[in-house]
């Protein structure tokens, strides 16, 4: 397999990692042949974390693969934020991964510019991860956030972080656009090796597989870390990525107007409605995008991609940011009015009197039911 250098680490890490979360409801036979498979198959970065099943997918990860400790890259995640649980929360890591250092810990799940200053304020996490490097037990510090990226970006603007893990994929690039306009540019500015992940957002993309990971490998990420439960996904994966070339910027064009999951309903950002009024629609659906990331346009589709919708559009929990955002808008959608102009604006074909309209009711407060 196909292996990237991982910034100033020097790792060379493989083009796919092997995600430990969906080895929760993997059962510990099938965990050891789909690691042991992808490492055969030349894949060498697994990674999960404490909080995976509180402890469990590493457990299953050290029973399955820590007599060939020397064959991979290793990384965990630590949600504590003190250094005495920090550093508890590391010990425990090792213990179950049986190794006696990860190569990458990552201060996980940061969503806010204050979670991001306290892990490195006096006692807090950034200690035990200092104490653990000097005995040999951690080499690389990492961070991982997801959805709204703005405190990542203020996290490697101002804290020394070897590492960073968060998610790249063709849906969510025009919910939180800076992702990879500000945030990989900058992490790539300072040598910060770039982890990818959810390049099939959680499960949404399903029906797209192929597209949704070569668009985020045709990312300067270093490794796409994918979740991997079955032998069929294995396979799948190893069947892409074996075969992977770059897309072209016009197969990006063509799946920017014709993927299935933006439909003609999510904005891509192009601007040109912005021309018409000093509404300024596409700022308005960003903050939709950090809302419920535009997956809830009114209607009811198929059972099951609605139930799917249901359970991720709040996952990053950021509505409540959003909202805030629109509160503090000068200009706000006016419900009464005719935007139906707009609509000859948009190449994707959107409705853009009903989205803003749809948006009004999410984001306001004065009781407008859509």
């Amino acid at each position: 397999m196909q292996t990237r250098i991982l910034g100033k680490t020097g790792l060379q890490t493989s083009l796919i990692g092997f995600g430990g979360f969906h080895l929760i409801e993997t059962a510990q036979k099938e965990v050891h042949f789909l690691l042991n498979t992808y490492l055969d198959q030349g894949g060498n970065y697994i990674e999960t974390a404490a909080d995976y099943g509180a402890g469990l997918s590493e457990k299953k990860i050290g029973h399955a693969v820590s007599s060939r400790r020397q064959d991979f890259i290793l990384a965990s995640k630590c949600g504590r934020r003190t250094a005495a649980e920090a550093e508890q929360s590391i010990h425990q890591s090792l213990k179950n991964l049986k190794t006696d250092h990860l190569d990458i810990l990552f201060m996980h799940a940061v969503q806010s510019v204050v979670d991001a200053d306290k892990i490195m304020a006096p006692g807090c996490a950034y200690e035990a991860v200092l104490k653990a490097q000097k005995e040999g037990k951690v080499k690389f510090l990492g961070i991982s956030g997801h959805g709204q990226p703005d405190a990542l970006i203020h996290a490697i603007r101002k804290h020394p972080y070897d590492v960073l893990l968060t998610g790249f994929n063709y849906f969510d690039r025009f919910n939180f656009p800076e992702t990879e306009e500000i945030l990989l540019k900058e992490c790539l500015d300072r040598e910060i090796g770039v982890l990818g992940m959810k390049a099939l957002m959680d499960g949404y993309l399903y029906r797209s597989p192929e597209q949704g990971i070569r668009y985020t490998l045709s990312l300067p990420i270093s490794t796409l870390v994918l979740g991997i439960n079955t032998r069929e996904y294995l396979q799948k994966d190893l069947d892409i990525v074996n075969s992977f070339t770059p897309m072209s910027d016009d197969e990006k064009e063509g799946l920017y107007l014709n993927a299935m999951e933006l439909r003609t309903y999510v904005c891509r950002q192009c601007g040109k409605c912005d021309q018409i009024v000093d509404l300024n629609p596409s700022e308005i659906f960003l903050l939709e995008g950090e809302y419920d990331r535009q997956m809830d346009d009114g209607t009811v589709p198929n059972p099951a991609q609605y139930a799917l919708a249901g359970k991720l559009k709040f996952w990053f929990m950021q509505k409540e940011s959003a909202i805030q955002k629109y509160r503090n808008r000068t200009i706000k959608v006016d419900p009464e009015k005719d935007y139906t102009s707009l609509n000859n604006q948009c190449p994707y074909k959107i409705d853009i009197d009903r989205k803003l309209k749809l948006v009004h009711s999410k984001l306001s407060e004065d009781g407008y039911i859509f």
